[in-house]
């Protein structure tokens, strides 16, 4: 059986601790702890990640393997602004620790970068 996964990187981790973070485990499994390569900023109270090749430049965070495509992806598409072209739901390969690389669906900042303040630790939790 083919799984869908999902990387999170910001308020959506579990030790993020709010309501969307436990919305999300409703609807998913978390599966462990890795990283894809990107930038990571702070937008606000929130980060946005931007997808990078190069291989010192990574995003850490949390994988989960969706259980429940349904209303998930609908609420956090809304929550993420999706609609409103302030992020974009994307396929990207991630890395958990233990080797294993998966495709997960990765919400990617849809903005200009220029100006934000650059989170060179790629961990939104730990700058």
């Amino acid at each position: 059986m083919k799984y869908n996964y999902l990387f999170v990187y910001g308020t959506l981790l579990s030790n993020a601790n709010n309501d969307m973070s436990r919305f999300l485990l409703q609807y998913a499994k978390f599966v462990g702890k890795g990283f894809f390569y990107g930038r990571l900023y702070r937008v606000d109270w929130y980060p946005g990640a931007i997808l990078s090749e190069k291989k010192d430049e990574k995003v850490f965070g949390h994988v989960y393997r969706i259980l429940k495509e349904s209303p998930l992806f609908e609420t956090l598409d809304a929550y993420e602004g999706v609609e409103e072209g302030l992020y974009l739901r994307l396929l990207t390969n991630a890395y958990l620790y233990n080797g294993t690389e998966c495709n997960c669906w990765v919400y990617m900042y849809n903005q200009s970068t220029q100006g934000l303040k650059r989170i060179v630790s790629g961990d939104f939790l730990n700058p």
